[in-house]
């Protein structure tokens, strides 16, 4: 089997939609600010963007916080051809404890993940589907910051993204955001907006793992 291009894909859906003289509307589930800050700087020159802050995995009600308020300064301070706006849901951490049960002891990237990226997918194509009915010009696409991460397989995000979206009649946006030096260009937003940033991905497990890798 083929190992599929995903940022090559991503272009030539860019491509297509320049050709026609288009700017579709975009929902990107999005999980902090640094992750966001290349997707932003990219993706705007392209489509009309809403970041969707939905993330039950964070350990506390004060980190959730801290991330959702820096991604909406972030979104307000960078300059863009079309600017983004941010949603935000309530803290539900016990949505993520229910998928994450019987997963504790999991490694980082093992099932607990899988089920993570599906409970936060979901709850982006749901939100997509309602809005597309009341809204008049509705998304074409949702996608995902998260495979910017090096930790993160983009190869399993695009196959629950797309999966999610054929059950919902949506359209999943292909994406490896770790391509074209994306994680590089996002760790140098960072520094340039001063963004508040932590050393593990947000769930109380892999604060524990973090732990014991600073300890060693």
């Amino acid at each position: 089997m083929n190992k599929r291009n995903y940022q090559k894909e991503l272009e030539e859906i860019i491509k297509k939609t320049e050709e026609a003289g288009e700017c579709p509307r975009l929902l990107i589930h999005a999980c902090c600010a640094p992750c966001s800050s290349y997707v932003m700087e990219y993706l705007s020159r392209y489509f009309r963007i809403d970041f969707y802050y939905y993330n039950p995995n964070i350990d506390t009600e004060e980190e959730y916080g801290l991330r959702a308020e820096e991604l909406k300064r972030l979104a307000a301070s960078m300059p863009m051809i079309h600017p983004a706006g941010v949603v935000t849901e309530p803290y539900d951490p016990q949505s993520f404890y229910a998928v994450a049960k019987g997963h504790e002891q999991d490694p980082e990237r093992g099932e607990r993940c899988r089920r993570c990226y599906e409970l936060r997918l979901r709850k982006t194509a749901e939100f997509m589907l309602q809005k597309n009915r009341e809204m008049e010009e509705p998304y074409r696409y949702f996608t995902t910051t998260l495979s910017i991460s090096p930790l993160k397989d983009a190869a399993v995000l695009n196959e629950i993204g797309e999966r999610v979206a054929a059950e919902y009649g949506l359209s999943y946006l292909p994406s490896d955001f770790k391509k074209k030096e994306g994680y590089r260009r996002s760790t140098q937003l960072s520094r340039e907006y001063g963004l508040y940033r932590q050393d593990y991905c947000g769930c109380v497990f892999s604060r524990r793992d973090a732990e014991k890798r600073n300890m060693r």
